[in-house]
């Protein structure tokens, strides 16, 4: 018995592997081209595409996952009929009940793993990626070029005469009116550093006026730095149930929560569909399986969604009896009935 799950576990993780690489190809490559667009507004080096795309992982990993455990475990038990080595096994005494059993271990581990992917890592990641899509953008709102408009520089207003080919500028002026002061400060040459978000504009040799009602007052320096702050929307949480379950649009995210519960325990809620629809007599119903099994995977996934959006936090054990009770129902008269 030992050697039978080996061999059939191991034909199930091939399988797994030939779905699954494909799968998640089409599925980065579809992220790939979103990321493209965000190149559209920021500026992004290899390295930073390569942070996004990683950010991006567990998302990628939660929806190609499930569906390649389904499809490779049913063409798994396909293989078997096909070969009539599942009618051998039958034949020598072994129910159906003992490959629902093997296939048991790797769907608790893959369910396991969905759950503990969605829940704790999903809230790290997308605050991640938020957090530094809304720094790159920010970044790129102060891109600055020489023009006969101003650009705006915290409470200051600046003019620049001169783009330089080494990323600085020449004849800088800046202007700042307060309420009973005004200041205008003039450089040859102007740099912009980006310190950890704090966006610094290094001037140098030039001169500063201040006046007033009251006084005039001139400088002369060979160096200033002027800090403006940008203002970044930063999300942040402690914990992964005070990301779940937030204080502010707590319907959207207990929406999102109860699809990503339904869909983690596909793997296992899928077991009795699996051997539904990959135990066949290979004569008759070869043709069907491709048919069933994406139809089985577009149901429960519209199941899923659509529930939860109906009945709420009800869908989870709405949708697991439900669909355990049917799927339940069509494997012991088209299986077990059978053999």
């Amino acid at each position: 018995m030992k050697i039978l799950q080996n061999y059939i576990k191991q034909s199930l993780f091939i399988l797994f592997l030939s779905i699954f690489l494909p799968l998640f190809s089409i599925a980065s490559i579809v992220f790939l081209i979103k990321m493209a667009t965000y190149t559209a507004v920021i500026k992004l080096s290899l390295f930073e595409m390569s942070k996004l795309f990683f950010f991006m992982l567990p998302e990628l990993l939660f929806y190609t996952l499930p569906i390649s455990f389904f499809v490779a475990a049913t063409l798994t038990l396909f293989k078997l009929s096909n070969d009539n080595e599942i009618i051998v096994l039958f034949a020598l005494g072994i129910k159906p009940k003992f490959i629902l059993k093997t296939l048991f271990v790797p769907a608790l581990f893959l369910s396991a793993i969905l759950l503990f992917n969605f829940f704790v890592l999903f809230p790290h990641a997308k605050v991640l990626s938020y957090n530094f899509l809304s720094y790159k953008k920010s970044e790129a709102k102060f891109n600055l070029s020489a023009s006969e408009f101003g650009h705006k520089f915290g409470e200051w207003l600046l003019y620049i005469g001169k783009d330089n080919l080494d990323e600085t500028y020449s004849d800088v002026i800046l202007f700042n009116k307060k309420q009973n002061e005004e200041v205008v400060v003039g450089a040859k040459k102007a740099q912009i550093i980006n310190d950890s978000g704090i966006l610094r504009l290094k001037l140098t040799s030039g001169e500063g006026y201040s006046y007033s009602k009251e006084k005039f007052t001139q400088i002369n320096f060979e160096f200033m730095f002027i800090n403006d702050t940008m203002k970044t929307e930063l999300d942040e949480y402690q914990t992964p149930l005070e990301y779940w379950f937030p204080k502010n649009q707590p319907s959207k995210m207990e929406k999102k929560l109860i699809t990503n519960i339904l869909l983690s325990i596909f793997p296992l809620l899928g077991l009795f569909a699996v051997a539904s629809i990959g135990i066949i007599h290979a004569r008759h119903q070869k043709g069907k399986v491709y048919l069933f099994l994406f139809a089985g995977i577009i149901i429960y996934h519209t199941l899923a969604i659509s529930l939860q959006l109906l009945i709420g936090a009800y869908a989870v054990p709405a949708l697991i009896f439900g669909w355990l009770i049917a799927t339940y129902i069509i494997y012991k008269k088209t299986i077990v009935a059978k053999f």
